[in-house]
């Protein structure tokens, strides 16, 4: 069930009989005679459900004096003079469905920007009713963003590795296949020297294997006036790196 509700209340209107439009120009005002309206009453702007209605009633007993029904606005129910903003003409209806024109006044400006107000907005709220009443029928078709049944996704990434850690020095070096070896640190373990290269039959006796495992090396880098050293010592000097 729809209710009547009231959209805008002017306590004071001048009504004016208007000549024929003589050109499609537009209604002037100043062709009416401003001076001496033809009635002066009460405006109440109502509406039900989606229709508006402009109501002109006598400001002491409420009797309607003339109904102008609204289908649109701007349109021809009511329309505004091309010389003054407070002047209108209204395209009143009687129940048997009769029309007429009248002008219609206001005394201020003001209320004949509240008029305009409440007409824009009663016609905006029935379009944005209208679009969802049409999008409710006609729904939008929604896309399918999933995944079909064996569909798959191929990313590619580029993953981009810095070299060395981030506040570290690069070493200016090239680089080797292998991996590369430091030497140990002073007093470390020492490797065996190898084996002697001599055949089986000129192998020392036990009582010399020191010297003789060690005598070509020593020999080799070794000064005439140098001191004897242990066997101990000459290993310490060739073993480490």
């Amino acid at each position: 069930m729809e209710y009547e509700s009231v959209v805008l209340v002017k306590q004071e209107v001048f009504v004016y009989k208007i000549p024929p439009r003589q050109s499609n120009r537009g209604y002037r005002a100043a062709d009416w005679n401003l001076a001496e309206p033809t009635w002066t009453g009460r405006l109440r702007m109502v509406s039900k459900g989606k229709t508006l209605a402009v109501k002109l009633e006598d400001k002491t007993t409420g009797a309607l004096f003339a109904n102008c029904p609204i289908e649109a606005y701007p349109g021809v129910a009511i329309e505004a003079v091309s010389d003054s903003s407070r002047y209108f003409v209204l395209r009143i209806q009687d129940d048997n469905g009769r029309t007429a024109f009248i002008g219609l006044g206001f005394g201020d400006r003001s209320d004949s920007f509240d008029m305009n107000v409440a007409l824009q907005d009663h016609f905006k709220w029935v379009k944005n009713e209208e679009q969802i009443a049409k999008e409710k029928e006609e729904p939008q078709q929604q896309l399918d963003l999933g995944f079909k049944e064996g569909e798959t996704i191929k990313i590619n990434m580029k993953i981009t590795k810095k070299d060395g850690s981030e506040g570290g020095s690069r070493t200016g070096g090239k680089k080797t296949g292998g991996l590369g070896l430091l030497p140990p640190p002073p007093g470390g373990n020492k490797i065996a020297p190898p084996p002697s290269a001599a055949s089986p039959s000129h192998q020392p006796a036990a009582g010399s294997a020191g010297q003789s495992d060690w005598g070509e090396f020593t020999s080799a880098g070794a000064k005439p006036q140098a001191t004897a050293t242990t066997p101990s010592k000459t290993n310490a000097n060739w073993v480490q790196f």
